[in-house]
């Protein structure tokens, strides 16, 4: 009997996504569809080019078709991918971003700018389009580990009359940060309203295009910044970034707590444990828990988040932090593989978060 196109939309329906709980037909997730006497060819759209079931899934459909359909199939699933978004479509700030994700920190010194930096990179460097705002107003350090000091912004005018400023592109990210605007050596003292005002222009002024995704290295702890960033745009959710150290798990936790404010109520996506432990480069086997032991992953368990992943301190990655050459470029080393196996946890979170969450909201406060 000649397979149909029925046939094999029908095997497909028994293949679940397994972070959606829900089988690939249901979800969309099927299209083009061709058969030629036994070889069946389809695409799958994954909703993230960094979805770490990749593999799973596409093995999964092939099985399907041999099990359900013939067995002497040939199967071609061609895999892509449509980022998936929680906002609603006629947003009036960055209407084309999909996915707006604030990094956040109880205190500073935890890394979370080096992490952010290098998830940025990772999400760009799988085909995803991706912006970063370096929010942290007084202290800002993505000039520097993106190798990008001397860049200077490039301010240009729309066809209605608008300014805008063009983002620095460097490593496939597009990038703003008030560190292109002030001289490095100049001190900047900043009050609540003026750093608040610096962000709005970032988000409000910049020309950012089309995004999947657009990291928000914010300042630590909790400040106007943050109010300002959740009053500005609708927030697909944070990622908290904390070291094993008691008075670092603290402050994330105050952090943590604060996204989940019922006036504010972003969703927390997960938990990054920085500095979990130090390997030696000469001692690689041997694992040294400088500042404690399992503290991000009881805080995650606490309050019931994804600990997506666990850093070790490690030199070369602050020494390509400082250089400007972020650890996720350097091909086959360990410090790669850890960044771009975060950046699919976090992708993989965003979608489930977009599958089963109420929209993102611009959340409105009474002062």
């Amino acid at each position: 009997m000649a397979i149909t196109k029925e046939d094999v939309l029908k095997a497909l329906s028994y293949v679940e996504e397994p972070d959606l709980g829900k089988d690939l037909v249901t979800l969309n997730m099927i299209e083009d569809v061709q058969i030629e006497g036994k070889t069946v060819s389809f695409t799958v759209i994954l909703t993230t080019p960094a979805c770490p079931l990749k593999e799973l899934i596409q093995n999964a459909c092939i099985r399907a078709i041999h099990t359900m359909v013939d067995k002497e199939a040939t199967v071609n699933v061609h895999l892509t991918s449509r980022v998936t978004t929680a906002r609603a479509a006629n947003a009036a700030v960055l209407s084309g971003v999909k996915n707006i994700i604030a990094i956040a920190s109880g205190k500073g010194g935890v890394g979370k700018s080096t992490v952010t930096a290098n998830l940025a990179i990772a999400l760009a460097r799988t085909g995803a389009k991706v912006g970063l705002v370096d929010a942290d107003i007084s202290g800002p350090s993505m000039p520097v580990m993106f190798g990008v000091e001397d860049a200077r912004p490039h301010v240009f005018q729309t066809p209605e009359g608008k300014n805008l400023i063009q983002p620095v592109e460097r490593y496939g990210v597009k990038l703003m940060s008030i560190g292109f605007l002030a001289p490095a050596e100049s001190a900047i003292v900043w009050r609540g309203p003026m750093a608040s005002s610096a962000l709005k222009q970032f988000i409000t002024e910049v020309d950012w295009g089309d995004l999947d995704y657009l990291l928000i290295d914010m300042p630590p702890g909790t400040s106007d910044i943050h109010l300002t960033l959740v009053q500005t745009v609708p927030v697909t959710g944070a990622l908290i970034v904390t070291t094993p150290q008691k008075v670092a798990l603290a402050d994330a936790q105050k952090g943590l707590q604060m996204f989940r404010q019922p006036q504010i109520n972003v969703p927390v996506l997960g938990i990054v444990e920085n500095m979990a432990w130090f390997t030696p480069a000469e001692l690689p086997e041997n694992k040294y828990f400088i500042f404690g032991e399992g503290g991000g992953k009881a805080l995650a368990e606490k309050h019931e988040v994804p600990l997506l992943g666990q850093l070790p301190l490690v030199q070369s990655i602050r020494e390509n932090g400082d250089y400007g050459t972020p650890a996720i470029l350097q091909e086959g080393s360990p410090s790669a593989a850890m960044f771009e196996q975060l950046a699919e946890e976090l992708a993989r979170q965003v979608s489930i978060r977009n599958a089963v969450a109420p929209r993102t909201q611009v959340v409105e406060m009474n002062r």
